[in-house]
């Protein structure tokens, strides 16, 4: 990363190396690459002696806490269990997948916390899944075990060892009252592969996006730089993003590492909907909170929704329309609404931090320390600089260090210098903001989760009464985008919009079912067949079939 008088202050740019640098200071906690170390141990190293005396967890719904003390004796507990191969655990060491397939609960970060401590990569996924889903997903992460409830363990595939987080055996390693295990390794380095989490590309294809140890431990050290240098006490952290989530599973490591109170929105908080978060927010004086769009568009519809407690709003996975972001500034005038910009593969890469950031409506903030940023032309690769819209490109330690067992996505994904490609229109303004004009990747951001075309249209051409179709984002406040078909029907058909849409539900997790459909004559398409999909709006808009 560029340092020097080359770099323009205000904007990071520095025309030497065609780049832009964070305006941040650089962490003083970040060791050196080559030291051996697991994000746990790098943790423990952030937390003060004696430990806190305040909760590391608390359930939103039932109040239910676990103190640091407690944490770490569990944590300790389970990775004496994974060392001694006990009965209830199957042996599990350096370099074994673990695939955790469960909703928010207290036991999760524990767990996440003694996999990692050993080396075991942790795999999350959605509990909303199918087990077509679930299937492919352990199969593309080489899992060798997976940790479940009972309600989703029936998933899972039937040769898999399975470990049922809710069962007395696994609660009796918990509550062990032996030392345990210190939670140290000197044999894991910091580029081994910590977590595997899932994307889908361009294409609609599921990828596992591998994270090393040095991922987490430069984001956390970036956080904790930000949090010293603010002054600030501890803070208290909704966690309204599942941990599964790329954004809630590295906040979960955030708040251990520094000393927070993460509140869990557990599943009996997360059925009250709305109020049920708003109310633990309240109950448990939070002052900072994870939201997804819905949620920040959800709270400026309240009149009830004060939250004197609360400082600040941390909103991602999705865009934030700007009339949002204005009425919750002007119903909430004490809270800082801060924009954030990440992906699975490229970790944090933007955020607002100050107060004085978050009034930049419509950034995605400045870029995040250890993060250095690249805008090409999407046509000739040439780098831009300040104003200057093209794709955004990444480089630094908390980028991921490619996809599993997929060399063809991994060359695509990195350009010959090793910058990892976003797909992302972007630009960055003469005060360092970023601002993400546009996605050239071809995924629909449904709230804060990802929903890949390619696999919806094979679904609905499983469907006999459809000869074609194509699946593109349609505009909505509250979710951001929802996924609309353009279907073309077979001859005589009759298949109603109703129909079309139950067909999908049924193979498919919640968050991507079809939720409008628009019958058409024909779907846009190269000469090579490939949907034209940057085309489909304005086709849609002069196609005189099309029924909106």
């Amino acid at each position: 990363m560029s340092t020097g008088g080359d770099v323009d202050p205000r904007t990071g740019y520095c025309a030497t190396t065609r780049s832009f640098r964070s305006l941040r200071p650089p962490p003083p906690m970040l060791p050196p690459p080559d030291v051996p170390l697991t994000f746990p141990a790098f943790a423990l190293s952030l937390l003060p002696s004696p430990l806190p005396a305040h909760p590391a967890l608390l359930d939103a719904a039932t109040g239910e806490a676990v103190s640091y003390p407690a944490f770490l004796s569990q944590a300790r507990a389970l990775v004496g269990a994974l060392r001694s191969s006990r009965e209830v655990l199957p042996p599990l060491g350096r370099g074994d997948v673990a695939f955790v397939l469960a909703p928010a609960r207290l036991d999760v970060p524990i767990l996440y916390f003694a996999l990692l401590s050993v080396g075991v990569v942790v795999a999350p996924a959605n509990p909303a899944h199918t087990a077509a889903e679930v299937a492919r997903l352990v199969a593309l992460s080489g899992a060798s075990v997976a940790f479940a409830v009972s309600a989703t363990a029936a998933k899972l595939p039937a040769a898999l060892p399975v470990v049922l987080l809710d069962s007395p055996r696994f609660r009796s390693l918990l509550d062990h009252r032996s030392p345990g295990e210190p939670l140290l390794d000197a044999a894991v380095r910091q580029s081994e592969t910590a977590a595997i989490q899932f994307s889908s590309g361009t294409t609609g294809r599921v990828k596992a996006a591998a994270l090393p140890h040095r991922c987490f431990i430069a984001m956390v050290a970036g956080y904790h730089a930000q949090h010293v240098q603010s002054g600030k006490a501890r803070e208290t952290t909704l966690m309204g993003a599942p941990m599964f989530h790329s954004m809630g599973f590295c906040f979960a490591l955030k708040g251990l590492a520094l000393g927070f109170t993460s509140v869990l929105v557990t599943e009996a908080a997360a059925r009250a909907g709305l109020k049920g978060i708003l109310d633990a927010a309240e109950r448990w004086r939070v002052t900072e909170m994870l939201a997804a769009p819905p949620v920040v568009s959800g709270m400026t519809r309240l009149s009830c929704c004060h939250l004197a407690s609360l400082g600040r709003v941390i909103c991602g996975g999705a865009p934030l329309p700007g009339s949002v972001a204005e009425r919750f500034r002007r119903q909430l005038p004490h809270v800082d609404l801060c924009m954030g910009y990440g992906s699975t593969e490229g970790g944090g890469i933007s955020i607002m931090v100050h107060r004085d950031e978050c009034s930049h409506v419509g950034s995605a903030g400045r870029i995040s320390s250890n993060v250095e940023v690249k805008i090409v032309d999407i046509v000739t690769g040439e780098p831009l600089s300040v104003g200057q819209k093209g794709e955004l490109r990444l480089r630094g330690p908390s980028i991921m260090t490619g996809y599993v067992g997929d060399d063809e996505a991994n060359a695509a994904a990195f350009d010959s210098d090793g910058w990892l490609k976003t797909g992302d229109l972007s630009y960055i303004d003469q005060d360092g903001f970023v601002f993400v004009v546009d996605r050239l990747k071809e995924l629909i951001k449904y709230k804060a989760y990802q929903v890949p075309p390619a696999e919806l249209e094979l679904v609905l051409q499983s469907l006999p009464e459809i000869v074609d179709a194509a699946v593109m984002p349609y505009p909505h406040e509250e979710a951001g985008q929802i996924p609309m078909a353009l279907v073309v029907r077979q001859p005589g058909s009759k298949v109603t919009e109703a129909q079309v849409m139950e067909h999908v539900a049924k193979q498919v997790a919640p968050y991507k079912k079809i939720r409008k459909v628009v019958f058409v004559d024909s779907i846009p398409k190269s000469p090579a067949g490939k949907i034209l999909r940057r085309q489909l709006t304005s086709y849609l808009q002069s196609c005189p079939a099309a029924r909106l």
